[in-house]
C-alpha cells in the first residue's frame, strides 16, 4: 500500500468518524479540491468546511466503498453515501434550506494526488441532478 492510499484511507476514516481535526490534517495548507457543487475549494480549512456541511445536514452519513484504487501519488475511491437530511442544507448561493427527513444514497467518486503525506489535489465527483431528486428537491425526470 502507498502513501496516497494510506493517507485516502485515514481521509475515509475522519469522515466516518466525523473527526473534523484528523480530516483537516490530510490535506496540504494550500490543497486545493474540486467539487461539482462548489467549484474550486482552497486551503485546507475551506475543504474540511464543505465536508463539515454535509454533517450538518445530513448528521448519520456514512460513506461504503465499493472500490478502491491507488498508483504513484494517486488514490481513486469509487462508493456511495448515504444517510437522512435532518439537518438545514446550505446551496452553493448560499441559501440554506430545512431539513426534508428524505433518506439518501449517492453514488460518489473521489480522486486525490499526495505530495509528503498531504492531499494536495481532490477531485470529488457526484450527480447533483440524483442528489436533490433524491431529497425532494427536484421533480424527477420522466421520459414519456
Amino acid at each position: 500500500m502507498g502513501q496516497a492510499r494510506e493517507v485516502m484511507d485515514r481521509l475515509t476514516s475522519a469522515m466516518n468518524a466525523k473527526d473534523r481535526e484528523t480530516l483537516a490534517g490530510c490535506y496540504a495548507a494550500n490543497a486545493v479540491a474540486y467539487a461539482p457543487d462548489q467549484g474550486e475549494l482552497h486551503g485546507r480549512d475551506a475543504i474540511a468546511g464543505y465536508l463539515f456541511h454535509f454533517w450538518e445536514a445530513i448528521p448519520d452519513v456514512r460513506y461504503e466503498l465499493v472500490e478502491k484504487h491507488d498508483a504513484g501519488d494517486v488514490a481513486i475511491d469509487e462508493g456511495v453515501v448515504g444517510g437522512t437530511n435532518t439537518g438545514p442544507l446550505t446551496l452553493p448561493s448560499g441559501e440554506t434550506l430545512p431539513a426534508t427527513g428524505k433518506q439518501i444514497r449517492i453514488r460518489s467518486c473521489d480522486i486525490a494526488r499526495v505530495e509528503g503525506g498531504e492531499i494536495t489535489s481532490h477531485h470529488f465527483y457526484f450527480d447533483q441532478m440524483e442528489f436533490m431528486t433524491q431529497l425532494g428537491l427536484m421533480r424527477e425526470l420522466t421520459s414519456h
